[in-house]
């Protein structure tokens, strides 16, 4: 089997479902994993929820569609949406191009700083992904 190398910045925290969330601040962004972007292919839609809807960690809060597959998108914290990336409404495919930058989903005020200590590292998380 070829081996796959895929990018698991260390200053995000990571869920088994492949989701990733980076703190600053108080203020959560939320995108999903290289490896999850791979996984899926090309991505032709995002379903993200608006500003002023609440997350809940562990939850389903919205949708990815590839040509492949449709996924759940699961929360890896809890909180209030305070910004969602517009611009993957007409560019999708950012979160294939660069899931850690541009490709992000959502930003929430975090409600709970201690869900943090529930979600993998990146190095626990490559383990789970090699």
């Amino acid at each position: 089997p070829r081996q796959m190398s895929f990018d698991t910045p260390d200053d995000l925290r990571y869920l088994d479902t492949h989701e990733w969330v980076r703190v600053t601040d108080g203020t959560a962004r939320i995108g999903i994993s290289d490896f999850a972007q791979d996984e899926l292919g090309d991505v032709v839609f995002v379903d993200v929820p608006d500003e002023g809807e609440e997350i809940s960690a562990g939850d389903s809060f919205g949708v990815v569609e590839s040509i492949k597959a449709v996924s759940d998108l699961y929360a890896p914290v809890s909180g209030t949406v305070t910004d969602r990336n517009d611009a993957l409404e007409s560019e999708p495919e950012l979160l294939n191009e660069d899931p850690y930058g541009e490709g992000w989903l959502l930003e929430v005020s975090l409600a709970d700083e201690s869900e943090l200590d529930d979600l993998l590292d990146a190095e626990t998380y490559a383990d789970q992904i090699a």
